[in-house]
C-alpha cells in the first residue's frame, strides 16, 4: 500500500480485543510494508557496521605497506557509503510509508464505527475521548509500528555483528557478544516506571485539555456570571500539574537515555583494555583492534533503536487500548436488519408507536409530546430515532420494528434533531446539502424556520461572499447566537424531508413571535409528512394536531392543548411552570388556568419596547 493509493477501499475487520491484539493486527496487516522497511535498514544498518571492517583493513594495509590492499579497501568504503546512503533513503521512506498508512487505517475504522453507531457512540464513550484517539493516538499508534520494523532491522545486525566479531577476533569477540547484550537489556528494568509516568502524564494532560474545552465553549455564559477567572485558575492548576508530571517522566527517561550512553561506553573501555593487553602479547594485530574498537563504537547507532521501541511501544500502548475500546463497541441491533424490504426505496409507513411510554403518534399529522423531565424527552427522541437502549424495546413504524430494518433504510426513514444540533463548518450551501427527498427546497426550508436575519448575518460576516448560500459557517457556528444555530438547523431537517421527522425543542432559544412564525411554516411545510415535536412551549403546542403529555414515562393524557390545560392539572403545571401553590389557589383541574405571560423582550438583544416600532423585529435569546 502506498500513499497515493489512500484510503483504503476496504481498511478490513480490527482485532479490538485488547491493545495490544490492535497493534498486532496493525502490523499483519502492513505485513509487505514492514518487510520493504526490513530489508532497506538491514541494507543501511549492515553497511554502517561494516565500515569498521573497512577500516580495519585500511590500516593494515597501511602498516603492511600494500597499496593494492589499500585501494582495493578504498572501493570497498565507497560502496559501503553509497549502500549507507540509498539503504537510509529507502528505509525513511519506506517506515514513513507505513505510519502514514497506519495512521490512515485507523482513522477510516473510526470513522467508519462513528458512523455505525451514530448517536449512541457519544453516549458510551465520551466525545473527547474519540477525538483523542482519532488524532494523537492514531499518531502514536503509526509511530510504533514503523518503528518495528527498523528496530528488527536494528537487533538483526546487531546479532550479525556479534557472530561476525566472534570469527572475525574470537578473543574479543567473545567480549562484545557479552557485552553487547547486557547494553541493550540494561534498561528494560526501568521501562514499566518510565511507563507509569508517562501514563499519569497522558492521564493529567487530558484532564487539562477537557478543562480548556469546556472552558473556551462556556466562555460566553462563564463571562456573563463573572466565573472566568475561577476556571482558568482551574486549568492553570490543571497545567502546573501536567508539568510536573511531565518533568517525572522527563527524568526516567533521560535516565534511561544515560544508561544507553554510559554503558556502550563502558563496553568500549573493556575492550580497548583487552585489545591492548592481546595486543601487547601478539596474538592481534593493530589493524584487529582497530576493527574491534571501530565495531564497538558504531554498533551503538543501530542499539539507539532499541529505546525507540521501548519508548514506541510505552506511549502505544495506552493509545491502543483506547483505540481498541472505542472500536470494539457494537450496536445492539444489526444494520443489515433482519426484515429487509423487496426494493431499497420501499421505505415503512404508518403510525409511530413506542412500546415503552405507550405513545402513538398518527402519520401524515402534527404531533407534541409534552414531557415533564427533560432528560426522559431526550431518551424517547432516541428510541423514536430507532436507538433502542435494549433488544425488544424497538419504536414499531407502521407495525415494522425500527431496529429490524436496515440501517440506512431506517436513517431514511426517521431523522432525529436533537436539542443541541451540530454545524459543521462550510458554506452555508454545503450545509444544507444533505440526503434529501428532492421535494422541500432549500429557500422554502430557511423561509419556514425563520432565516432571513440568519442569511444577513452570514453575508455581512463574510467577505467575498454576496449569496448568503455561499457564506462560510463558522466552526460549530460559533459566530452565531444559539437561536440563529437552531434555526439553521431546523432548515436543514426541513430540506431532508423524511417521512418522520422527530423535533426535541426546536425553538428553545428563539422568541415568542419568532417561535409563533415558525410553528406556522412547520406545520405548512410538514403537511403529509409525520411530525413529532417534543416541547413544552404553549405556542408549538396550540399549532399541533394532537398533544400527547407523558408523566412518570407513560401517556397520562391525549388532547388538543387547550383542553389539556382546562383538564389536566399536571400537564398545565408542566407547560405554564405553575407551581403547587398557585394549583391549589387555581381551584384544580376544573378551572382554566390564565394563559402564560408572553417572553418579555431584552432591551440589552436590541428587542423593541412593545408599542414602540410595528410590525415587532424579530427577538432572540442567546443561547
Amino acid at each position: 500500500m502506498q500513499i497515493q493509493d489512500l484510503p483504503y477501499v476496504d481498511p478490513g475487520v480490527p482485532d479490538a480485543r485488547s491493545g495490544p491484539r490492535l497493534l498486532w493486527w496493525l502490523g499483519r496487516n502492513q505485513l509487505g510494508g514492514q518487510c520493504r522497511a526490513l530489508l532497506w535498514g538491514l541494507l543501511h544498518f549492515a553497511s554502517v557496521c561494516a565500515l569498521p571492517f573497512c577500516v580495519g583493513l585500511a590500516v593494515q594495509a597501511a602498516v603492511d605497506r600494500s597499496a593494492r590492499r589499500l585501494a582495493l579497501t578504498g572501493g570497498l568504503m565507497l560502496l559501503c557509503g553509497t549502500a549507507i546512503a540509498v539503504g537510509d533513503t529507502f528505509l525513511h521512506r519506506a517506515a514513513v510509508t507505513n505510519w502514514i498508512t497506519a495512521a490512515a487505517r485507523l482513522q477510516q475504522l473510526l470513522a467508519r464505527k462513528a458512523a455505525y453507531l451514530g448517536s449512541a457512540l457519544t453516549r458510551r464513550v465520551a466525545a473527547g475521548e474519540v477525538v483523542t484517539v482519532s488524532t494523537g493516538d492514531v499518531e502514536k499508534l503509526g509511530w510504533f509500528v514503523e518503528a518495528v520494523s527498523r528496530f528488527t532491522a536494528a537487533a538483526l545486525t546487531v546479532v550479525v555483528v556479534c557472530v561476525a566479531l566472534l570469527a572475525y577476533q574470537p578473543a574479543l569477540g567473545v567480549v562484545v557478544a557479552v557485552g553487547l547484550p547486557v547494553v541493550a537489556l540494561a534498561v528494560l528494568p526501568l521501562l514499566p516506571k518510565a511507563t507509569s509516568r508517562a501514563d499519569v502524564q497522558r492521564e493529567k494532560g487530558g484532564r487539562a485539555t477537557e478543562l480548556a474545552s469546556d472552558t473556551v465553549a462556556g466562555l460566553r455564559v462563564l463571562r456573563g456570571i463573572g466565573g472566568e477567572d475561577l476556571f482558568l485558575d482551574r486549568y492553570r492548576r490543571a497545567s502546573q500539574e501536567v508539568r510536573h508530571a511531565a518533568v517525572r517522566s522527563a527524568r526516567m527517561w533521560s535516565a534511561i537515555s544515560a544508561l544507553q550512553v554510559l554503558l556502550p561506553g563502558l563496553l568500549l573501555i573493556v575492550v580497548v583494555l583487552r585489545g591492548v593487553q592481546l595486543a601487547r602479547e601478539g596474538r592481534i594485530t593493530v589493524g584487529e583492534l582497530v576493527t574491534v574498537y571501530s565495531a564497538v563504537m558504531i554498533v551503538n547507532y543501530p542499539l539507539r533503536h532499541f529505546v525507540e521501541i521501548a519508548m514506541a511501544y510505552s506511549f502505544s500502548r495506552p493509545s491502543a487500548q483506547r483505540a481498541a475500546r472505542v472500536l470494539s463497541l457494537e450496536r445492539l441491533t444489526d444494520t443489515e436488519g433482519s426484515r429487509a424490504t423487496e426494493r431499497a426505496t420501499e421505505l415503512p409507513g404508518g403510525d409511530l408507536f413506542d412500546p415503552a411510554t405507550g405513545l402513538r403518534v398518527p402519520a401524515h399529522g402534527f404531533t407534541a409530546v409534552v414531557c415533564g423531565d427533560p432528560d426522559m424527552a431526550g431518551r424517547l427522541a432516541d428510541r423514536l430515532g430507532g436507538h433502542a437502549p435494549e433488544p425488544g424495546l424497538s419504536v414499531l413504524l407502521g407495525g415494522v420494528p425500527l431496529d429490524e430494518l436496515p440501517l440506512d433504510q431506517a436513517r431514511t426513514t426517521v431523522l432525529v434533531q436533537d436539542k443541541d444540533p451540530v454545524l459543521l463548518s462550510g458554506t452555508l450551501r454545503e450545509l444544507l446539502d444533505v440526503p434529501a427527498s428532492g421535494t422541500v427546497h432549500a429557500g422554502d426550508a430557511l423561509a419556514a424556520a425563520q432565516c432571513a436575519d440568519v442569511l444577513e448575518a452570514l453575508v455581512q460576516g463574510s467577505l467575498d461572499a454576496s449569496d448568503p448560500m455561499d457564506a462560510q459557517i463558522t466552526e460549530r457556528g460559533r459566530s452565531l447566537s444559539g437561536g440563529q444555530r437552531q434555526r439553521l438547523a431546523l432548515a436543514r431537517s426541513l430540506v431532508a424531508d423524511p417521512e418522520v421527522l422527530v423535533l426535541d425543542e426546536p425553538t428553545s432559544a428563539v422568541d415568542s413571535h419568532t417561535e409563533a412564525r415558525i410553528a406556522d411554516g412547520l406545520r405548512r411545510l410538514r403537511s403529509g409528512r409525520t411530525t413529532v415535536v417534543l416541547t413544552s412551549s404553549p405556542l408549538l403546542l396550540d399549532r399541533a394536531d394532537e398533544v400527547v403529555f407523558l408523566h412518570e414515562g407513560e401517556v397520562a393524557a391525549t388532547g388538543r392543548h387547550r383542553e389539556l390545560i382546562g383538564t389536566d392539572p399536571r400537564y398545565r403545571a408542566v407547560v405554564t411552570r405553575e407551581t403547587e401553590e398557585e394549583q391549589r389557589e387555581s381551584g384544580g383541574a376544573g378551572t382554566p388556568a390564565p394563559p402564560p405571560p408572553p417572553k418579555r423582550p431584552d432591551p440589552c438583544d436590541g428587542a423593541p419596547v412593545p408599542g414602540a416600532l410595528e410590525p415587532l423585529e424579530e427577538i432572540e435569546e442567546s443561547a
